[in-house]
């Protein structure tokens, strides 16, 4: 099993964390990697949304990665499961409230299975860089909210 985890304190209130995670669509601004992004069913940052996405992989060519909305509490809670592409991990996102500010968690996991056991290194330290983009998060919602 994989697993990776990162967590920072935002100096936003948790509903304005929660709803800049919720959608989908805000992936482009903090996560690196991401070539295209849409809504392909349901509702934007509601359970059961789908977003059709496509990420640069290894040598530069694009993989799917699409991913769905499986909790979404407000304030508190957004997990999702990737259900395309060709790794599938599950992951979250975990607020909770210190004073004016939110502390966010972010878990992913992933179990691997055939050939990509023996490719369990390199899908570690993918998943480790995933979970430290919270640091770009943390600065593109703290300079979002203070211009508004």
């Amino acid at each position: 099993m994989a697993f990776a985890e990162h967590e920072v304190l935002i100096g936003r209130d948790a509903m304005t964390v929660y709803r800049f995670l919720v959608d989908g669509l805000n992936n482009p601004l903090w996560r690196s990697g991401i070539r295209s992004i849409s809504l392909r069913s349901g509702h934007a940052g509601e359970k059961g949304a789908v977003y059709q996405q496509t990420l640069t992989g290894p040598g530069g060519r694009p993989i799917a990665a699409d991913f769905q909305i499986t909790e979404a509490r407000p304030g508190a809670e957004v997990r999702f499961a990737v259900v395309a592409g060709p790794a599938r991990p599950t992951g979250g996102y975990y607020l909770s409230t210190e004073g004016p500010n939110t502390r966010l968690r972010f878990a992913l996991e992933l179990h691997p299975k055939g050939l990509q056991k023996l490719m369990n290194t390199m899908i570690q330290k993918t998943m480790e860089d995933e979970v430290v983009q919270l640091e770009q998060l943390k600065a593109v919602i703290e300079e979002q909210t203070s211009k508004a």
